[in-house]
């Protein structure tokens, strides 16, 4: 039975990922500082609905013990609190999934973002260079900067905007030179605009959602022309389980996404078939936001069989199923 430890496996993707693994038969470690992106957070916070969000929080915590997935509450800024557990563990993988994951907040302060990530990162490094373990380290489409109307792959030049993106990139270059130095097997996965059941986190398609419910106007940055790669939490889930199977991700970087940018508009769309009433504002678009699009899957096909399968028409509309089931569960 092969083992993985995920570091920051708690939160959005890593509990979603861990239930997945351990039912295909892997046994999972999860630690996790409970911090960072959530209630426990003394700043930066993107909670807006405390009470949802504790249900949420409960709900993951409820399907990973009856996984019987432990979480080891570890602060993985301090490297002595998280090094014996984790190579006593003697991992097959570790994915270090342990970061801010909102580029706004990196903006605002590029030193908490530090601490958070590419502090956790290193400490990561650290512990993969003595178990030389498979590390899979989750960066971002991010790093690419604008795509230019055009789709991008892994060879496109990276050119990110922001503290983010750059952060990101850094944390891509520290992988691939302790690789090289250490000697153990790395694989980076790019994501695009997750979304999905159980995701609280302040991403735009949750924003929407949540918004919606609450009879709340809509803001969309820019003329809703803009496109995302807006990806399905399960297609991320089954492009990492086809990195830990197949022998061909080692050393690799892939995108992970659905493979199509899609119009904010589309989005909408598909919300008002649910929400007749919301109303829109467009507003002028952030400066360090990226203007990105569709991403390049040919590689992760090719390679290690990756086959997502959710487009938003179809994804989109059970996690709005999903969240309005749930959001009404809170008036009763």
């Amino acid at each position: 039975m092969k083992k993985v430890t995920m570091l920051g496996g708690a939160g959005f993707i890593g509990h979603n990922l861990a239930i997945k693994l351990k039912s295909s038969g892997y046994l999972c470690q999860i630690i996790d500082s409970l911090a960072v992106n959530n209630l426990r957070s003394k700043k930066h916070t993107n909670v807006r609905n405390r009470t949802l969000f504790k249900k949420v929080l409960g709900e993951r915590f409820k399907l990973l013990k009856s996984k019987k997935i432990k979480i080891l509450q570890k602060d993985l800024r301090s490297l002595h609190k998280s090094k014996k557990k984790i190579i006593n563990f003697k991992p097959d993988i570790i994915i270090h999934l342990a970061a801010v994951s909102h580029a706004n907040i990196s903006n605002i302060d590029p030193e908490y973002t530090f601490e958070h990530s590419l502090r956790t990162l290193i400490n990561t490094l650290e512990i993969v260079k003595k178990t030389k373990s498979h590390l899979i380290f989750f960066s971002s489409s991010m790093v690419y900067g604008n795509f230019n109307g055009k789709k991008v792959s892994e060879n496109t030049k990276c050119n990110p905007i922001g503290i983010y993106g750059n952060l990101k990139l850094a944390g891509e270059m520290m992988v691939k030179s302790y690789s090289h130095v250490f000697d153990f097997p790395f694989t980076i996965v790019r994501p695009s605009a997750l979304y999905g059941e159980r995701c609280v986190s302040r991403r735009v398609g949750q924003i929407f959602i949540e918004n919606a419910l609450q009879g709340n106007e809509l803001i969309i940055n820019g003329d809703g022309k803009e496109k995302l790669d807006f990806t399905y939490i399960d297609d991320l889930i089954h492009g990492v389980e086809r990195i830990i199977k197949s022998k061909n991700s080692r050393n690799q970087i892939f995108n992970i996404t659905y493979g199509h940018g899609r119009e904010m508009k589309d989005l909408i769309k598909i919300l008002k078939k649910n929400f007749p009433k919301i109303s829109i504002k467009f507003k002028q678009r952030e400066k360090f936001v990226p203007k990105r699009g569709g991403l390049n899957i040919n590689k992760a096909k090719k390679l290690i069989g990756y086959k997502p399968r959710y487009s938003i028409e179809k994804g989109y509309q059970k996690y709005i199923s999903w969240y309005k089931n749930f959001y009404n569960s809170l008036k009763s």
